[in-house]
């Protein structure tokens, strides 16, 4: 019989438990580890001795600490071969891709059903990849072509920022409207400052309220 080691890094204790009870509830799917932070989990796997035997990680992004992303290097370290599934909340692109570059091998939403979870997790063992549908087709549209008409300096997303700006919204605000990370904002705001050959926030209003953008 098939037989995979699991181990989760999840701070939410709820969906710890969830997951822990119904993965366990099936005879080829054992759990060695569980952590709620990636400082646990690491302090749990530093010594070679007293390692587990792990095949595939659940891993979480937002983590109290040390996030998930950042974890990944770390695990590699210790674990080469090791299958890391990202299952977060997190669908902006930044996160996808980054998670991807770091190591990781799979990207599921906590929305997933359970139920798809395991079944993702199988696909995994057995060599392929699993991406909810929602992160695949982001994953997808990254790559189409863009359209973007002639002498049209910024894309759509950075319009809308750009709006946001003159709309008096702050970063954070301008994050949550568009349902982005901060972090997401900020980097498009660098774009749009070269993009733009600014350097304030008054400049980029100007240019937008005289039809310049």
């Amino acid at each position: 019989m098939e037989k995979i080691n699991l181990a989760i890094v999840e701070d939410d204790p709820l969906i710890r438990e969830s997951l822990e009870n119904f993965l366990t509830e099936h005879p080829s799917l054992k759990i060695g580890l569980i952590a709620k932070s990636m400082e646990e989990f690491l302090e749990a796997i530093k010594d070679a001795a007293s390692r587990p035997a792990l095949d595939l990680l659940l891993l979480d992004i937002e983590l109290p600490g040390m996030s998930g992303i950042q974890g990944i290097y770390h695990i590699k370290q210790k674990y080469p071969d090791l299958d890391i599934v990202m299952l977060t909340t997190f669908e902006e692109e930044e996160k996808i891709f980054n998670s991807l570059c770091a190591g990781a091998c799979s990207y599921i939403s906590k929305r997933t059903p359970l139920v798809t979870i395991r079944e993702a997790i199988f696909t995994v063992h057995r060599g392929g990849s699993y991406m909810s549908p929602s992160i695949a087709r982001k994953i997808a549209q990254h790559f189409m072509p863009k359209e973007r008409k002639e002498g049209e300096l910024l894309s759509l997303r950075q319009k809308e920022i750009v709006q946001g700006i003159v709309d008096g919204l702050s970063y954070k605000m301008i994050a949550d409207k568009l349902d982005i990370s901060i972090d997401t904002v900020r980097d498009h705001i660098k774009r749009i400052y070269r993009a733009l050959e600014v350097n304030s926030k008054a400049e980029v209003i100007r240019k937008s309220l005289e039809g310049e953008i």
